[in-house]
């Protein structure tokens, strides 16, 4: 297969938002990697973040090529590949290659944790391009029937949450509650929940997105922007609040209502990342009512696995809104101002 020399890719040489469309190289694969035309790649509110030099746990390096989950094809493989060939489907998650030998990689299900990982931003240009080399291990391989377009955004927003939802620990009829559920992650939350037999309630801010919530299988929706949010999520909940509680929402506030409307014994997880890290809770709601707060990014190989199957099974079906690579000034300019419901994706083509 003839691949070109040059691509296009969104550059920032600065922190901040001001990224200009441009030409870099095409890298050329190692022994153990993949070379993959991305076709597809979602935009997540994360990669804003990395984009601003806001997050306090990861070392940034200029110039950057954000972008973290994609969807392409494979055009060249290493000498070494053994699982891979020239058309395979594949999803590009961030993590881009792990060690193999550290703690976490030797525990059953931490390997997404490895303690030695090469990550898509922080050690090399991300999904805003339209070529990437990805380690063999660590390439998603997506059955033929899987459209590319609704594969990007499993990459990280749909295993995330599946991920997430697993760690509330919640069971089939029991309640979970989804807080910034009508965009990508909420999207997919609330339908991998769904198919686990919880009963959903969806919050995020205006009525506006309550149908697309109940549209997405959710059974209650409320808006957070009107009063007495912790009064009326127990009253859809018995009395009592959810079991569990997915918090994607990107503001403080979120996590510190769900500390409060959660029940006793329930599981609070944070996944959405705000500008401001912390947070304020009453330590005696927490020992008194007997609550767990657990982080969480991503997923495990396991969890790929399961999700993507999930996905090629037809269980769910992302919303999304696909837009050209070189509008994605405009796109990061909607994230901003909260105008997002679904995913955006975005065709490198264009």
């Amino acid at each position: 297969m003839e691949i070109s020399k040059k691509q296009k890719a969104q550059i920032i040489t600065e922190f901040g938002l001001n990224v200009k469309l441009q030409e870099i190289d095409v890298p050329e694969p190692k022994s153990d990697q993949v070379l993959v035309n991305i076709l597809y790649t979602g935009v997540c509110h994360t990669d804003i973040c990395f984009m601003e030099n806001a997050l306090s746990t990861k070392k940034m390096s200029l110039p950057m090529v954000a972008g973290h989950e994609g969807a392409g094809k494979v055009v060249a493989v290493g000498k070494d590949v053994k699982n891979f060939k020239i058309g395979d489907k594949v999803g590009v998650k961030i993590i881009n290659r792990i060690c193999g030998y550290c703690e976490n990689c030797h525990t059953s299900g931490r390997d997404n944790n490895c303690e030695n990982q090469e990550e898509l931003i922080t050690n090399k240009f991300g999904t805003f391009q339209q070529y990437i080399t990805i380690a063999e291990g660590e390439a998603v391989k997506l059955p033929e029937n899987v459209d590319l377009k609704k594969a990007a955004p499993l990459m990280c927003a749909g295993i995330t949450v599946y991920k997430g939802l697993k760690e509330t620990n919640c069971q089939s009829g029991e309640i979970v509650a989804i807080s910034g559920a009508s965009g990508g992650l909420g999207s997919f939350a609330i339908q991998f929940a769904k198919n686990a037999g919880l009963e959903v309630i969806a919050i995020d801010l205006g009525d506006e997105k309550g149908q697309h919530c109940k549209d997405l299988g959710a059974d209650h929706y409320l808006d957070a922007s009107k009063p007495d949010l912790i009064k009326r999520v127990q009253e859809v909940s018995n009395g009592r609040g959810p079991h569990g509680v997915l918090v994607v929402a990107n503001a403080i506030k979120a996590f510190e209502d769900a500390l409060e409307y959660i029940r006793n014994y329930g599981v609070v997880v944070a996944i959405g990342v705000p500008n401001q890290n912390e947070f304020k809770a009453d330590l005696m709601n927490i020992i008194g009512r007997h609550l767990t707060i657990k982080g969480t990014t991503l997923g495990n190989r396991q969890d790929f696995k399961e999700g993507v199957a999930l996905l090629a099974k037809g269980k769910i079906d992302i919303p999304v809104e696909v837009r050209g690579l070189s509008e994605l000034p405009e796109i990061i300019q909607r994230i901003n101002n909260g105008q997002i419901k679904g995913r955006v994706v975005l065709d490198t083509s264009k």
